[in-house]
């Protein structure tokens, strides 16, 4: 008779058959499931099944989350209201190209006035922007907040540079912005036009901001990218299968 323990020689034989070893595979992977899951239950800027919130840190699925949001106002301003943003659906206007179906306006975003009206995933980009990058910016570089954001409005019936054929503009939807300026909460004013060369605060500012505006948009277009764009940012949310357009 053995003297060996019982228990000893069971587990001597641990590890030792393959049914041993993939009960051990699959309770490991089944931790590190458990433990992922709260991690994005606890993340949800990152997880891709949490319901987009504005307040929340952009991360890891917010892009696709935005990317979702195409075609979709209604899912759109459900993401605002969720978010404690308080918008203004506007009625459809137009026909044919110019045909604006989604007009969306933020009552409390600090546009200069008169405000324009948008497709509602620019209204979240902008939103998402100005919390995120361009407030935080102020803050750091000025020490204060931006109270006014200047803008060349929203909408414009046309062609890509108004050229009387070819694709027609983001603008001809409501589906971009053009920003020019901002104004400082002690009056001062940063200028796209004006600011934009150099190694100023102002100049650091409005490539921060327009840096920053690359994650929410799909073209951001500035000075660095022609001359077209010497005197204004243009963002809008394109709809592209592959990347975006950032310069």
């Amino acid at each position: 008779m053995s003297s060996t323990p019982p228990t000893q020689r069971i587990s001597r034989r641990i590890g030792r058959f393959r049914g041993d070893r993939r009960v051990i595979l699959i309770l490991l992977l089944a931790a590190i499931g458990l433990a992922g899951w709260s991690w994005l239950q606890d993340h949800p800027e990152h997880n891709p099944w949490a319901p987009l919130d504005l307040r929340d840190p952009a991360g890891w699925a917010t892009g696709a989350k935005l990317a979702n949001l195409a075609d979709d106002p209604e899912q759109c301003r459900a993401v605002l209201a969720r978010s404690d943003i308080s918008f203004t659906a506007l009625e459809p206007q137009g026909d044919g190209a110019c045909r604006r179906s989604d007009r969306t306006l933020l009552d409390a975003f600090p546009y200069a006035s008169p405000p324009p009206a948008s497709t509602c995933p620019v209204a979240v980009a902008m939103q998402l922007w100005l919390d995120q990058t361009v407030q935080p910016a102020a803050e750091r570089l000025f020490n204060q907040d931006v109270q006014t954001i200047e803008h060349y409005g929203a909408y414009s019936c046309r062609r890509l540079y108004g050229r009387d054929e070819g694709p027609w503009s983001e603008h001809a939807t409501g589906n971009a912005v053009d920003i020019s300026g901002f104004i400082l909460a002690d009056g001062t004013r940063v200028s796209v036009l004006d600011d934009w060369d150099g190694e100023s605060a102002k100049a650091e500012f409005l490539r921060t901001v327009r840096d920053g505006a690359c994650s929410g948009f799909s073209t951001v277009l500035s000075p660095d990218y022609n001359a077209a764009h010497a005197d204004h940012f243009h963002f809008d949310r394109a709809p592209r299968r592959i990347g975006g357009v950032c310069r």
